[in-house]
Formats: structure tokens, C-alpha cells, sequence
């Protein structure tokens, strides 16, 4: 396998980790909190709808954008109202809120666009586009020189080409679910938020105690993952793909929980744990590198299963002991 193979295989890998990272993060700030959210799946699905119909509706990719994660945020407090306040069972909750939205947007899509529970394919100003950042070969330079794209790629060296297929040329939100990461590490370990959102997962008694409300702060991480799961459905539908069809979450919000257990609801290495099943990903999509690395050629429906099979693996518990947030799960009544 060459350095542009690698490059491209990569480059695949982090298009796909994206959603994957954002339900992560979403996820780690509910369970942070003491709420197990197995409805990641539901807020990505309704998101990755609203946000391709209401784009190809308006013409707006940024409209779009707004409507999913309005929708998510939607579901995102249905969970939070069935959990915190009516203090009920938080996953029966959320495979409650996965069926509902798997049927929701399938009948809706139905309904509006009459094309078997799709939206209509999005073009032009209804999707994200990549982002050429300076210094990278790309169209617009292919362009400008009246040369083919491949072959100045071709031709460059391997930082430039590293930087230019690989950093360069990604829509917004990859760079977004990127920042978030840093981003999210700041918020939990260096701030006063932080600190009691993950004092309210281990011990909300003791938050209560000290005058500061445990609804309050389980609501405030509920609405964290409602942006969040937001922002990675729209970019399923959006970004990664043109338009919504039924289903095409595919377990990737099951396989964010799996990803955030192997991480043991830490930032960084949901980052690292998100790539890998990303890389799982890319490689099915790539059989060629797989025969290469390996000598017997590996079934197809193996590779596309692998992420999935990784996520029972890491389920299961064999990659070593993870400990939850003590509280998590856990209604919190007040005593008087």
C-alpha cells in the first residue's frame, strides 16, 4: 500500500469517525451527568431527516443544519422529561425514543416527498461542501493551472499531500466535531460546569447538598447531547451523505455508546476509539487494501461487519474493566 493509498484511507476514516465522535461526546456528557442515553440513535436518525428535508425544502444546507438539531433537541428532552423528571427507567426510555424516531421518519418522508421514505437527493447550496483551506492543492488551483487534480496531487510531495488530502477538504463540521474534543475536555476537567456535572454523575446528593440543582444540570447536559447528536445527524445526511433514507444511522449511535465505554468516558481517547471504528468502516469500503494487507481475501460481509462485531467485543467486556459514573442510571429524588 503506497502513501496516497494510506492518505486516501485515512482521509476516509475521519469522514467517517465524524458522527461517530459527536454521538460520543453527546453521550459522555449525559452518562457524565448520571443519565444512560441508549436514544443516541433516535436524535441522529430524526436529525439526519429533518435536516435533508428542510435543506432540500429551502435550499439552505445552514437552515437545515437548524431544523435537525432542533429536532434532536426535541427528543433530547422527551428522554430528559421521561428520566429526570418523571423519574423513569432511562433505557427503556431510549429504545422507546429509537423505534419511535425509525418509524417517525419514515412515515413523514413518505408523506411530504412520496419517495419511499426518502428525501430527494440534495444538490448545490442544500449540502456541505468542502472547505479549501489555504496552501492545498485543490479544484480551484487544478483550476487556475488547467491541469488535472490527480496529477498535481501526483506531483506534490507528501506533506503537501498529506495536508491537502488529508486536513484539507472537509466540510465544516468535521473540523467542528474535531474542535469539540478539546473543547469538551475543557468543559468537564476546567471548569466549575464541569465539575459539578461530574459531581451530579457521582454523587448528586452531595451537589443537592450544596445548594446547586441536580435537574438543573442533568437538563443542561441533556440539551450538550441534543446539539450534539444534531450536529451529527445533519452531517449524515448533509455531509457525509445527500439526502436521507430510512434508517441510515445503521447502529451508529450503539456504536458510539461501544466506543464510549472502550474510552471509559474520557475526551481524548473517545477521539482515538471513534477513529478506530472509523477505520473499521473505511476498510470495508476499501477491499482492495484489505486483500493487500492480508493474504486470503476476506468476504465482504465480514468487513461490513466488523464494526459491529468490535462493538459486542467491547461490550462484552473483554478490553478490560470500565467503571461508570456511580450515580449513573439512577433517579435522583430530592429528600425532604
Amino acid at each position: 500500500m503506497d502513501f496516497s493509498t494510506l492518505i486516501q484511507v485515512l482521509d476516509s476514516t475521519l469522514r467517517l469517525a465524524t458522527p461517530l465522535l459527536l454521538a460520543c461526546l453527546a453521550g459522555l456528557f449525559s452518562e457524565r451527568s448520571g443519565i444512560f442515553d441508549i436514544g443516541l440513535e433516535a436524535k441522529m436518525l430524526i436529525s439526519a431527516f429533518f435536516s435533508a428535508a428542510f435543506a432540500y425544502t429551502t435550499g439552505s444546507v445552514w437552515l437545515g443544519l437548524l431544523a435537525g438539531i432542533a429536532a434532536s433537541m426535541v427528543f433530547a428532552f422527551i428522554h430528559g422529561l421521561a428520566s429526570i423528571t418523571f423519574r423513569g427507567n432511562q433505557l427503556i426510555s431510549g429504545v422507546a425514543l429509537n423505534f419511535l424516531a425509525s418509524g417517525m421518519t419514515v412515515l413523514i418522508a413518505q408523506s411530504w416527498f412520496s419517495q419511499g421514505g426518502r428525501t430527494p437527493s440534495l444538490i448545490g447550496g442544500a449540502r456541505f461542501e468542502g472547505l479549501e483551506l489555504p496552501f492545498a492543492i485543490g479544484p480551484t488551483d487544478a483550476a487556475a493551472a488547467g491541469r488535472p487534480l490527480s496529477q498535481m496531487l501526483a506531483e506534490a510531495g507528501p506533506l503537501q499531500l498529506f495536508y491537502s488530502e488529508l486536513i484539507s477538504g472537509h466540510s465544516i463540521l468535521v473540523y467542528i466535531a474535531l474542535a469539540a474534543v478539546p473543547a469538551t475536555w475543557w468543559i468537564l476537567f476546567r471548569t466549575r460546569f464541569g465539575l459539578r456535572l461530574r459531581a451530579v454523575g457521582e454523587n448528586p446528593a452531595a451537589v443537592d447538598t450544596a445548594g446547586i440543582s441536580v435537574v438543573g444540570l442533568r437538563y443542561a447536559a441533556i440539551g450538550i447531547v441534543g446539539i450534539l447528536c444534531g450536529l451529527a445527524g445533519a452531517y449524515l445526511a448533509t455531509g457525509l451523505q445527500a439526502g436521507f433514507v430510512k434508517d441510515m444511522t445503521a447502529g451508529r449511535g450503539y456504536i458510539a455508546l461501544a466506543a464510549l465505554i472502550f474510552a471509559k468516558w474520557r475526551p481524548w481517547h473517545a477521539l482515538g476509539a471513534c477513529m478506530l471504528f472509523g477505520l473499521l468502516q473505511a476498510l470495508a469500503l476499501r477491499t482492495d487494501v484489505v486483500e493487500a494487507l492480508f493474504p486470503f481475501k476476506m468476504p465482504v460481509q465480514l468487513l461490513d461487519s466488523m464494526p459491529y462485531i468490535l462493538t459486542v467485543v467491547i461490550l462484552a467486556g473483554f478490553v478490560g474493566k470500565a467503571i461508570p459514573p456511580r450515580a449513573g442510571g439512577q433517579p435522583y429524588v430530592k429528600e425532604r
